[in-house]
């Protein structure tokens, strides 16, 4: 996939595509190329073909103004935008699978330092990924909605310090991990770092609508990483949580891309709601539904939890299929827009891995 030459960067406003809306506060340079060639994306449950797309290339220098220049950048607002690059938001729900799998793994309360060492080295870790990713996509970042405001894209952080911060997160998170927890857990985190950098941020997101899924398996190994932290070792029981969070990260996901799927055509990046009809991705949706519930429901069977988690399991899956059955209901009425309601289930999903972790985690005390 290869963008035409870009022209000669300008220093007045920018041209926003499609939309002729002025940027001329975040990048200027703003150039446009077809693709020659068409996207295909092969294999897996949802392959399919985008042709003639329009890929937008930003220049990765700020065109200058009040957030560009240092005079302009106070400390407090510095401080901010850095903890904004490593998306604490995001790590609040993967702290939220590693947890409780230390509880599962030592059947009871963990010892509560390795909790919190845990913790810090798994925030490291993925805040450092995270930083790296913005510092990727930055370029696409400032034509988007919905992360035109990023540290990198208003010039509060610049894409070198955004580049050293995210590469000294993962160094210190892994010498964090291998000190104070294990090294086992320590190469976990840092190939789910590097899984999430290069094999989903630099390969699959820009080539194929099979970006999220299986770019989300850097999102399901903190389960590992919970697993390992305590007992220096794998188990049946991290895989089948493992697999949880592979089938659920596509339909948590593709909600939200059917929501902003305008801001990822626009730059070119091959989301499936891009490509197929909300009907085709409410279909893929129910299916890896019924595997991640399906999934959940391993663990009682196989003698790692019992009756509790299994109810809870029942009744926040049995939910979660209602949800995804009555989106695929609106996407076959024609529904679009806020009739259609696809963010009902994006946010149910946030919910639902919380209860069901919560689940993992209380389960041990009652058996």
């Amino acid at each position: 996939m290869r963008p035409a030459p870009p022209v000669a960067p300008g220093r007045g406003n920018t041209t926003h595509p499609r939309e002729g809306r002025s940027r001329g506060n975040v990048y200027s340079g703003v150039v446009r190329a077809s693709l020659h060639r068409p996207i295909t994306s092969r294999g897996g449950l949802a392959g399919m073909s985008l042709s003639g797309v329009c890929v937008t290339a930003v220049e990765s220098r700020p065109a200058g103004g009040l957030g560009t220049s240092p005079v302009h950048r106070p400390f407090g607002a510095r401080a901010k935008a850095f903890v904004a690059l490593t998306k604490p938001r995001i790590i609040e729900l993967l702290l939220i699978t590693t947890v409780p799998v230390m509880f599962l793994a030592e059947q009871g309360v963990p010892d509560l330092l390795l909790v919190l060492h845990t913790c810090f080295a798994g925030y490291l870790s993925a805040g450092g990924a995270n930083a790296l990713n913005m510092y990727i996509d930055r370029d696409i970042d400032a034509l988007m909605d919905r992360t035109s405001q990023r540290p990198l894209v208003t010039g509060m952080v610049s894409p070198r310090e955004g580049l050293v911060f995210g590469l000294g997160l993962g160094v210190v998170s892994t010498l964090w991990f291998g000190l104070f927890v294990n090294w086992l857990s320590a190469w976990l985190a840092l190939g789910a770092l590097l899984f999430y950098v290069v094999v989903y941020t630099m390969i699959l997101k820009r080539r194929t609508a099979q970006n999220i899924v299986w770019g989300g398996i850097a999102g399901c190994m903190p389960v590992l990483i919970g697993w390992s932290s305590v007992t220096n070792s794998m188990s049946w029981a991290a895989v089948i949580l493992f697999l949880v969070i592979f089938f659920w990260t596509p339909p948590h996901y593709w909600p939200l891309s059917m929501k902003v799927k305008e801001d990822y055509a626009r730059v070119g990046v091959p989301m499936l709601p891009v490509l197929v009809s909300n009907k085709a991705v409410a279909r893929q949706i129910v299916l890896y539904s019924w595997m991640m519930v399906l999934v959940s429901l391993l663990l009682q069977p196989l003698g790692y939890t019992g009756w509790f988690y299994t109810v809870v399991a029942l009744v926040t899956g049995g939910w979660w299929l209602w949800e995804a059955h009555a989106l695929q209901h609106r996407a076959r009425s024609g529904e679009t827009g806020a009739k259609l309601k696809e963010m009902r289930l994006f946010h149910w999903s946030i919910t639902y891995a919380s209860l069901l972790f919560v689940a993992v985690a209380v389960d041990p005390f009652l058996r």
